[in-house]
């Protein structure tokens, strides 16, 4: 039997955050979720659906919803966690407000934050009225209203270009993001679903189908939807008289310099580490990956678990993942706690 005394405090309430506090919960600890945000659910609350199969992230929303109306842990919002001391018997974590929280164990999932295209200048994005990012896009599909251009025009033409801030070492992001590509093939499917007459393009570096039905996905776009994909790297975009987009790229198959004229531009944007992430690491002295991200203690038997003891990581602020992956990993997560705390009791009573 676990000592449901002990406590646990999960840094982060979004998809990972919110599945790992409803198992622990379930399996009778004590659970504390502190969100910085004012309300939980992470990145999920700006999708419209999910791939492979079109879920509504809704759906996901409300799984994650009664999870926490069964196992009642307790989630304070407005709480922006700025480091972690760990001590002998217990982790110490302190608020930008001044609060302090300990607990037995301390579960970061901090999440992610979307690259900031407007690094990448050669694209146009927040120059160009008429470049988007797939955000942008999927914050379109999900208000209903028909994707249009900024003069509220139906784009006849539209690009995708995959690896915006992914596997970029101008950016200083070496790290393949995992649902970028995945992420193209859904997006240019709703689009057609929604603009059946618009040619549709994605311009990609290496199609990385990672996931179950994914290929299955990307060969159908072609087949059954017409989307055309160019293995070809995109050098910049520039804006016409018309307000069209004039995208320049090499086409790496032939070897051939392209010149394409669009109506609309969407940048696949990639995964970095969340905004406190970085900080929250350092103070509780935990290792990185090359590209930021927290490290696991151990690639293939602890992915959950840190260097710091009582200290562990789980979902995207660990390596990019989808959200399905990402629930899963926070239920391995789960059991590596519970394995933690039961094999620290057994310690204490002999």
């Amino acid at each position: 039997m676990n000592n449901i005394t002990q406590h646990i405090i999960i840094i982060g309430g979004g998809p990972a955050g919110l599945e790992a506090a409803s198992s622990l919960g379930a399996a009778g600890y004590k659970v504390t979720v502190l969100e910085k945000e004012e309300q939980t659910g992470g990145k999920l609350r700006l999708w419209y659906k999910l791939f492979p199969d079109f879920r509504p992230s809704a759906e996901v929303q409300e799984y994650l919803a009664n999870g926490q109306k069964m196992n009642s842990p307790e989630i304070i919002t407005k709480a922006e966690v700025i480091s972690i001391t760990p001590e002998i018997d217990y982790q110490k974590v302190i608020l930008a407000d001044g609060q302090i929280f300990t607990a037995d164990v301390v579960l970061i999932a901090t999440g992610f934050q979307v690259f900031n295209a407007e690094k990448k200048e050669e694209y146009g994005y927040k120059i160009y009225d008429n470049v988007i990012t797939s955000v942008d896009l999927e914050q379109q599909l999900k208000s209903g209203d028909a994707v249009k251009t900024v003069a509220g025009e139906i784009p006849q033409r539209i690009a995708f270009i995959h690896c915006v801030g992914s596997r970029d070492k101008k950016v200083g992001n070496i790290h393949c993001s995992r649902v970028c590509c995945i992420t193209g093939v859904k997006q240019a499917i709703e689009v057609k679903e929604h603009l059946p007459k618009a040619e549709i393009f994605n311009f990609y570096m290496d199609m990385r189908m990672f996931g179950q039905n994914f290929e299955e996905l990307y060969i159908e776009a072609q087949q059954k939807w017409g989307i055309t994909f160019i293995r070809g790297r995109v050098s910049e975009i520039a804006e016409n008289i018309d307000g069209t987009l004039q995208l320049k790229a090499e086409d790496t198959l032939s070897g051939r310099p392209m010149k394409m004229n669009f109506d609309l531009v969407v940048l696949l944007v990639g995964m970095v580490p969340a905004v406190g992430t970085d900080a929250i690491g350092k103070s509780a002295g935990l290792a990185f990956t090359a590209g930021n991200f927290l490290a696991s203690n151990d690639t293939h038997f602890n992915q959950n678990e840190t260097h710091t003891p009582g200290i562990f990581v789980t979902g995207t602020c660990r390596e990019p993942l989808s959200v399905a992956e990402t629930l899963t990993d926070a239920r391995a997560a789960t059991v590596r706690i519970i394995s933690w705390l039961r094999d620290k009791e057994l310690k204490s009573n002999n």
